[in-house]
């Protein structure tokens, strides 16, 4: 399993929060039984208060696989997957 963040932006007109249909879709999607479904395990989400974005920390088999579990979000914004380290990793090899 790798480690990523996935980061997804979206202009306040296409915030999905208020959308009845759209943002109840998308909380259940961000969750843990959600993002196994794409093989990929949750392990922290929070979106940045009047920032209208949405931060995740994951871990899969392959990026691809968080590209299909992010594919949602970017229907109303951009999606930014970025290979990741836990702390303990990159003092071990002494280099971020």
């Amino acid at each position: 399993m790798s480690l990523f963040v996935a980061q997804h932006q979206h202009t306040a007109e296409t915030c999905p929060a208020g959308d009845p249909q759209m943002g109840p879709m998308l909380a259940q999607h961000v969750s843990v039984a959600g993002a196994e479904q794409f093989g990929v395990n949750l392990h922290g989400e929070a979106v940045l208060d009047g920032a209208h974005t949405l931060v995740l920390i994951v871990d899969a088999p392959e990026r691809e696989n968080v590209e299909r579990f992010m594919a949602p979000f970017a229907q109303v914004g951009t999606v930014e997957i970025s290979p990741a380290s836990r702390c303990e990793a990159v003092v071990a090899r002494a280099a971020c």
